[in-house]
């Protein structure tokens, strides 16, 4: 277990790019995700957190791409976001999942914040900052539960509380904070990583996206700018993408998985050697072998048509906002979450069923796209999500608005 306090590499020299279009959002993500493929399989298995790599991903300005036009940003369409997260998550299953809420502490501040806050920490985005997450609780009795707290103390505030699960936090320049204030408001706090009370603890041991940071954070009479503290709570009473986007973004993590475990599928299947009991000449001669690999890539497909077709959902929605569209997209999301729950499963276990079991899967890091996948998909039930599609078109009721759905 490490403390990080202040690590060199966030020492930035120059500005980061600033990426004008979708097309060249997705030009650079695709050379990037390369770049990063190279060394994903030693990362995993000797758990070097990828703070190079980050620093790249953010300095190459795929980090801002969600910031608005009007704010000096690309406003990339929710279908871009989520290519660039599956094309990440394709290649290093733990990149992929970093900054999955730093862009969602984004769309809590586009729809919560004042135009003040957003010029502040949009600027500072778009320069290169990233954001982590202290959004999750441990030890309450429920994962809705919250204890953290938030205080007035002097023209600014003070926060006290401990996190778990922060992904990202290890690599980011500002740690928004899910608090309450004692009227039960909640409140998203953008805390500056260097803040006096600060604790950063690597402590996640999970045995998949090993590298994704997602340990404990601890505030201790931490002390607050008023500038920097947003509402959270309207953010899902009112209207608002918030959710959708967010599964949006899950979702994109599991395609991205599956697509990256067929291609090695494929790849591996090609280069075995004949299988005995079959009599096929090769293994991709093998008619039990096509029939396989026939099934993953229906399975792959459908989850990335499910995932553009949610993705144009929240676009959809995004100008006018109501119950019936969020509605619309939040289901839209959820089925291709479902989906792709069960996709990246199949298609990981496939991967090393086929793979057969000559030499070593783990040296060569076929078990990652298993491992990353079995422990991304328990973030939050799919079985809900089911049940809440079946709900709105069996009974008309629409789902609830909340960051899992």
């Amino acid at each position: 277990m490490t403390s990080f306090q202040n690590p060199v590499s966030f020492q930035r020299q120059t500005p980061a790019h600033i990426i004008q279009s979708d097309a060249e959002a997705l030009e650079i993500a695709q050379n990037l995700a390369e770049q990063f493929k190279a060394g994903a399989v030693q990362r995993d298995a000797q758990r070097l957190l990828p703070f190079q790599e980050i620093e790249a991903y953010s300095q190459s300005g795929l980090w801002a791409i969600t910031v608005p036009k009007a704010y000096g940003g690309a406003e990339a369409s929710s279908y871009t976001v989520a290519q660039v997260i599956a094309l990440m998550s394709g290649a290093d299953g733990s990149i992929g999942q970093i900054p999955q809420n730093h862009f969602y502490a984004l769309e809590v501040l586009r729809n919560t914040g004042t135009e003040q806050r957003k010029r502040k920490l949009y600027a500072e985005v778009l320069n290169g900052a990233r954001f982590g997450n202290a959004l999750a609780e441990f030890k309450t009795k429920t994962a809705s539960q919250k204890q953290a707290s938030i205080h007035k103390a002097g023209a600014g505030f003070e926060v006290n509380g401990e996190k778990f699960y922060c992904t990202g936090s290890l690599f980011a320049h500002r740690i928004p904070a899910l608090v309450k204030d004692a009227d039960g408001r909640e409140f998203l706090a953008f805390i500056p990583r260097e803040s006096q009370g600060l604790e950063l603890i690597d402590d996640w041991s999970g045995f998949g996206q090993r590298t994704t940071g997602s340990g404990t954070v601890k505030f201790s009479h931490v002390a607050v700018s008023a500038e920097d503290v947003i509402p959270f709570d309207t953010a899902f009473s009112e209207p608002t993408l918030v959710g959708p986007f967010a599964q949006l973004m899950h979702a994109a993590i599991e395609t991205g998985i599956a697509r990256a475990a067929f291609e090695e599928t494929l790849a591996r299947v090609r280069q075995a050697r004949p299988w005995i009991d079959s009599g096929a000449d090769t293994a991709a001669d093998d008619p039990l072998t096509k029939y396989e690999l026939g099934r993953i890539i229906a399975d792959v497909r459908a989850s990335e048509v499910l995932l553009k077709q949610a993705a144009r959902a929240i676009d959809a929605a995004r100008p006018q906002p109501s119950a019936a569209n969020i509605a619309k997209a939040s289901l839209d999301v959820a089925k291709v979450r479902a989906h792709s729950t069960e996709t990246a499963l199949k298609a990981s276990s496939k991967l090393i069923e086929l793979a057969g079991s000559r030499g070593s899967q783990r040296a060569d890091g076929l078990d990652r796209f298993w491992r990353n996948a079995r422990v991304h998909t328990l973030h939050d039930a799919s079985r809900w999500k089911y049940y809440f599609i079946a709900n709105f078109l069996l009974n008309g009721v629409l789902p609830p608005r909340r960051g899992t759905l």
